[in-house]
């Protein structure tokens, strides 16, 4: 077994790398390599697509990359697991609005705005620990419950058109999305790697998902 972490030059994986290769461990889930070799993300048997910055340059940085083919393929024709993380989970969405209108994978019905919180006070980015509220029950979510708290940094959340495809949100001046999933994809908001144990928990999860 094998999962692939995408390196397209969208932020130091260094501890997304550790946290999933310790979770691999101890779950028997076998070899975890961050790459940008598409030979490897084309026999992968889980993908996940990490992002740190602006949506728009992930996006082309993404797509310039020679594993986006690799990517999708793997997702859409062979129905590997997909895990997106931070702006990874944004570009699931069909478009997002930061700087200008920029398409996504299109994989989730949404698109990614600017957090405008309704309560004065309230800066963005949201950045911090934020408590889940859990509304729809998944895989990726045994053994967490409403209340459980992750690690945030982002200015930008997805609008969903499904509610149905959201299935945990946090509280900041309204609902801001924070986990997404649709089939074998599955989208988290926040840092699973800098989440504490709730982190590892969802990456463990991942890693034994069998959809």
């Amino acid at each position: 077994m094998l999962t692939a972490i995408i390196d397209y030059e969208s932020g130091n994986l260094h501890s997304a790398e550790k946290a999933f290769q310790k979770m691999a461990a101890e779950t028997g889930a076998g070899a975890v390599e961050v790459t940008s070799d598409a030979d490897v993300v084309a026999r992968a048997d889980r993908i996940v697509l990490p992002g740190d910055g602006a949506f728009p340059s992930c996006a082309a940085a993404l797509r310039a990359s020679g594993c986006f083919d690799a990517m999708v393929e793997a997702v859409e024709q062979k129905g590997r697991p997909f895990l997106g993380i931070c702006v990874g989970m944004q570009l699931m969405a069909r478009r997002g609005h930061e700087y200008a209108p920029t398409d996504g994978l299109g994989w989730i019905a949404g698109e990614v705005r600017r957090i405008e919180p309704d309560q004065a006070g309230l800066k963005v980015p949201l950045m911090g620990w934020n408590d889940l509220v859990i509304e729809h029950p998944h895989a990726v979510l045994d053994g967490m419950k409403t209340g459980d708290h992750a690690y945030f940094v982002h200015s930008y959340q997805m609008q969903m058109d499904d509610p149905a495809q959201r299935i945990a949100h946090v509280e900041y001046g309204g609902d801001v999305t924070a986990i997404v999933a649709h089939d074998t994809r599955v989208g988290l908001q926040f840092h699973p790697e800098k989440s504490a144990a709730l982190g590892l928990r969802m990456i463990a999860n991942f890693l034994t998902w069998t959809p």
